[in-house]
């Protein structure tokens, strides 16, 4: 198989760019370093072509590996024919090359083996290649009567051919993907109510699986969600799982699709070795095939969708220029505050008791009203979990109280455990104890999204769903793609950077990470890029994939904290010596540079300057709004300085909420009351919607109208409709 041919033409481009993205591949070209630095190489293919290219590479690898390892096992065998060699090396996919090698696979001992070594498999074959005998079958059963080999009688003789033919059915790789399509195309999956084995299970998750107690589905027609869900309560024990179709209608498919025959005289004993064959044989395997296949479209299709909604949290705007109360709500354990100068770095932090058990709600008010004034805190971060509403309650009493001028938001505090009882908030923060540093992690979270949910492992940083449920490998992988591509994509400034998010940009490691930290605390700040090369396992190749991602601010060459490459700073002084302008000047004249270009035309200055015309354009982009970071454009999170009462709220009610979680079936919404509103698939829009997020993110701020409000049950409907 020609494997860039083959990419080439399912992704809809040219084996050339293929050719060329594997080969930077081979020399240790990151995804992100090649969709910002080798435009003019592949082409401009994006990250989410490079990373199909990535994935497809692998697998077809993988693929033609298994192919050559199934050809040298059939061929040792000496049963490897032409037509059998140019099926296998067509396949397309593994189940297929798997399919071909199943009648030629080492098996363990079976009813058929067991049947051929009493020497019955010529009377099986003698049924298969005389449909028309007109003799009488007994004397032809006779003859296989053999006491030594263990044939004792005509019936047995008999039961022992059919299991032989049960088998080769079986073993036929179009009779599978018959009965594959059939299933697929027509069965039903259907979940019922299992029976509870004692009374933890009956208490545990009672409700949780009402819906799935009488469900029944076309296997075609599922959702991904409903597969996950099913998945679950089968594991769990709560719920029974099978495939209902029509038994008669694949039995007969089976029968015409293996036999050269229209009928037989045989036809009775061959209709009963197609129901054997498939019911003991076929089916349970093909069973597990499809609900495996619906679960891996499962799993690919949640993890999409946390991937989206991670990217979207990750990139959402820092608020800049703050000093920063985060407050870690809770009861008995009482409420954490930690306040954050504008540069994160943490001043101090108190524990208060507002809430029942203990009810100090005045001492707290004082103890908060003097963190507040003495820090000149500007904005309040409180996190979203238990005891949260009760919190802003007390806040925003504060803040009305005394007249404050500050506000306050609701973080989402998942993964804060996770982080503050990690070997990096131990590093950070030593002297702490690890329930004073999540509230820290919910404050910087304001200051700098990015910079400090890279510190926890993405699976727990709470915009997914069913997360714990998919392939945690596939999950892992797919995760760690979306946090190396929104690090890159903002860029890094190498003088305040943490060592984990210096690990995810582009030809760092976590050694090379701990070296700059090291370097930097040892000789002070980085003035210039050059100066990479003094960190210890800095090579050539390391340094650039990573340089054009490492800002310096305020360094020695301005071009320092841009997005624009070292290998592209020849071209760049080049191109602002045409405008009679030096490095100095990118600040306040980067739009006389791009009115330049135009004038003159891009084609002719990117050929004068020695570089292509997309990289002329990213220099472009840089020299009008050098260290720009790209997350300034999105929208600001809602600052508060009120609270709202689930009580308060009225159908028809218009108000301004935040996107917390977007899911397939809709988007969780922050509305500013104690619970988040559900804003359904079908109230986002005046048409049909596939899918939320070809219209919602994670962060987007929208304005809902309240349509159904159930105190009791804590739900809020929401809609986006006119």
């Amino acid at each position: 198989m020609n494997i860039p041919l083959h990419i080439a033409k399912e992704l809809n481009i040219q084996e050339k760019q293929v050719n060329t993205v594997i080969n930077l591949f081979n020399e240790g070209a990151t995804v992100p370093f090649i969709a910002r630095y080798r435009k003019e190489h592949t082409g401009g293919l994006d990250e989410d072509y490079l990373r199909s290219i990535e994935d497809r590479l692998q697998y077809l690898t993988i693929l033609g590996a298994r192919k050559e390892t199934v050809l040298k096992s059939i061929e040792e065998q000496g049963k490897l024919t032409d037509e059998l060699r140019n099926k296998i090396l067509a396949a397309e996919k593994l189940q297929e090359v798997e399919d071909l090698y199943l009648p030629y696979k080492p098996k363990r001992k079976t009813r058929g083996t067991i049947a051929k070594a009493k020497g019955l498999e010529p009377l099986a074959i003698f049924i298969l290649e005389n449909p028309n005998y007109s003799g009488d079958f007994n004397d032809i059963l006779a003859q296989y009567i053999n006491e030594e080999l263990g044939v004792k009688s005509a019936e047995e003789a008999l039961q022992g051919a059919k299991d032989i033919i049960a088998e080769m059915i079986s073993d036929s790789a179009d009779v599978r993907q018959v009965v594959r399509e059939f299933l697929f195309e027509n069965a039903q999956i259907v979940s019922s109510k299992a029976e509870i084995k004692n009374a933890e299970q009956t208490a545990y998750k009672k409700d949780v699986y009402e819906t799935y107690h009488t469900f029944s589905c076309p296997v075609n027609k599922i959702k991904q969600y409903q597969t996950l869900a099913i998945n679950r309560g089968d594991e769990e024990g709560f719920l029974k799982v099978t495939l209902n179709f029509d038994d008669t209608a694949v039995l007969k498919n089976i029968y015409k699709k293996y036999f050269t025959f229209p009928e037989s005289v045989f036809d009775e004993i061959l209709n009963e070795v197609v129901d054997d064959s498939f019911r003991r044989l076929i089916f349970p395997s093909i069973e597990r095939e499809v609900r495996n296949q619906l679960t891996e479209e499962a799993d690919l299709h949640a993890i999409e969708i946390f991937a989206a909604n991670l990217r979207q949290l990750l990139l959402q705007p820092p608020i800049n220029n703050k000093i920063i109360l985060g407050v870690d709500p809770g009861y008995v354990s009482g409420s954490k505050l930690a306040v954050i100068d504008t540069t994160g770095k943490y001043i101090e932090g108190r524990t208060i008791y507002p809430h029942p058990p203990q009810n100090k709600m005045e001492e707290s008010k004082k103890i908060l009203l003097d963190i507040i004034k003495r820090n000149g805190v500007n904005l309040i971060a409180i996190g979203n979990g238990t005891a949260s509403r009760e919190t802003e309650l007390l806040i925003a009493e504060l803040i009305k109280e005394n007249k404050l001028k500050c506000h306050y938001l609701i973080v989402s505090e998942a993964g804060a455990s996770v982080y503050s009882a990690s070997e990096v908030a131990k590093v950070e923060f030593p002297d702490l104890e690890a329930s004073q540093r999540g509230n820290i992690s919910i404050a910087r979270r304001v200051l700098d999204p990015l910079a400090e949910l890279v510190k926890i492992d993405p699976k727990s940083i709470g915009v997914g769903l069913y997360q714990h449920d998919v392939d945690q490998k596939f999950l892992a992988k797919k995760l760690d793609d979306v946090v190396e591509s929104c690090v890159n994509y903002v860029g890094v400034d190498v003088n305040t950077a943490s060592a984990s998010l210096l690990t995810y940009v582009s030809g760092l490691n976590k050694r090379i990470a701990n070296n700059i930290i090291k370097l930097r605390e040892k000789v002070g700040r980085f003035t210039n890029r050059e100066q990479f090369f003094d960190v210890s396992g800095m090579g050539e190749k390391a340094f650039e994939q990573c340089a054009g991602f490492l800002r310096i601010s305020g360094g020695e060459n301005p071009l320092d904290n841009t997005s624009i490459h070292p290998e592209s700073y020849d071209a760049t002084t080049k191109l602002l010596k045409l405008c009679e302008l030096s490095t100095t000047h990118i600040n306040e004249k980067g739009n006389l540079v791009e009115l330049f270009v135009k004038t003159k035309g891009t084609g002719k200055v990117a050929k004068e300057i020695g570089v292509g015309e997309p990289t002329l354009n990213d220099i472009l982009d840089n020299l009008k709004k050098p260290g720009r970071d790209p997350r300034d454009e999105m929208p600001k999170p809602i600052l508060r300085s009120d609270v709202l009462k689930m009580e308060d709220l009225q159908i028809g009610m218009r108000l301004k909420g935040t996107v917390r979680n977007v899911v397939d079936f809709g988007a969780f919404v922050d509305i500013g009351v104690k619970q988040d509103g559900l804003l359904h698939i079908s109230q986002i829009a005046n048409k049909f919607v596939k899918n939320p997020l070809d219209l919602l993110k994670v962060g987007d701020i929208i304005d809902v109208t309240v349509i159904g409000i159930d105190i009791p049950k804590q739900r809020i409907s929401l809609s986006l409709k006119g």
